[in-house]
């Protein structure tokens, strides 16, 4: 069978086409657009008329994709963005009478699960892991290890909500930085209590920001090859420090940083060093499997079992 996932996140709005056989799954088409669905006013659980308009341009190009492949399956599934918005059920109808796409609002601790089953499917998982996702509106964190998941949890700490609500200079200074710190410090208690509990020794960071860093760090590792690699600690404390001091202009200009993360990757920066100091792991990765494909190995279980 031909299987289609829509990922609509807060950012960015991914399509993946794969073919599901008994032998596995195989990925024949995928792309992604910058829709930027939280812009300007994510913190007010709005979608402005412009990124609204945008995401139902993105599903339309999408549509055609998918009826080009025919596919028999289509999963579109909604995160943080349209699940918090005031206005999210009104692009949900939309998506489905103007670009003929059936969307499914998930609930963080969903999203949470199919993350699981994605980075799983790496075989990144040895031994006690936490795996976070950062996305533009949430942070998933999963703690986990080879037999199965044993916490998970969604938070509304993604990039784009802290950058609009705590990113006010450039580069961020020292107050912004404090202010970030101390939202995370009341929002993570139960993720501190979590690690403290199962001691993770290995963070894995799912696909997004971890791709740019680890991209950054080996410009010769081809992301679309590759399920996971391992990142260097030492050196992603070295990166993380550089782009936390350097200025949006500065950032600009650096190599494998797309522009859509060319200011999140501050906060994403600053959101990893908090977690890998609070839950005193010093072993880090990269998973390239994320949601979406964790939603296909959901259909191909369905389908083989």
């Amino acid at each position: 069978m031909i299987a289609a996932v829509i990922d609509l996140g807060t950012n960015t709005f991914h399509l993946v086409i794969a073919k599901i056989t008994a032998d596995g799954i195989q990925v024949i088409y995928k792309t992604n657009l910058p829709v930027k669905l939280g812009e300007g006013r994510i913190n007010d659980n709005i979608i402005i008329p412009e990124a609204y308009a945008r995401g139902l341009q993105a599903l339309q190009g999408f549509n055609r994709e998918i009826e080009k492949y025919q596919v028999d399956v289509v999963k579109a599934i909604a995160t943080s963005a349209i699940r918090s918005a005031a206005n999210g059920s009104n692009f949900v109808n939309s998506a489905k009478s103007d670009a003929g796409i059936d969307i499914e609002v998930i609930t963080g601790d969903k999203e949470a699960e199919y993350i699981f089953k994605g980075v799983k499917a790496t075989g990144a998982i040895k031994g006690t892991c936490l795996i976070m996702d950062i996305g533009g509106g949430s942070t998933e964190f999963i703690i986990c290890n080879p037999d199965g998941l044993h916490w998970k949890k969604s938070y509304d700490i993604g990039a784009a909500r802290l950058m609009q609500a705590y990113f006010h200079s450039d580069p961020i200074s020292d107050k912004d930085q404090s202010a970030i710190r101390d939202h995370l410090d009341k929002e993570l208690g139960t993720l501190k209590t979590a690690c403290n509990t199962y001691r993770p020794t290995q963070l894995i960071g799912s696909a997004g920001a971890f791709e740019t860093f680890a991209g950054m760090l080996d410009q010769q590792l081809d992301l679309n090859k590759i399920s996971t690699a391992d990142i260097d600690l030492q050196n992603y404390h070295t990166l993380s420090k550089n782009l936390i001091a350097s200025t949006h202009a500065e950032r600009e200009q650096m190599p494998d940083l797309i522009s859509l993360r060319v200011d999140m990757i501050v906060i994403a920066a600053i959101i990893t060093d908090y977690v890998l100091e609070a839950s005193g792991i010093n072993s880090i990765s990269l998973s390239t499997y994320d949601l979406k494909m964790g939603v296909l190995q959901a259909i191909s279980e369905s389908e083989t079992s």
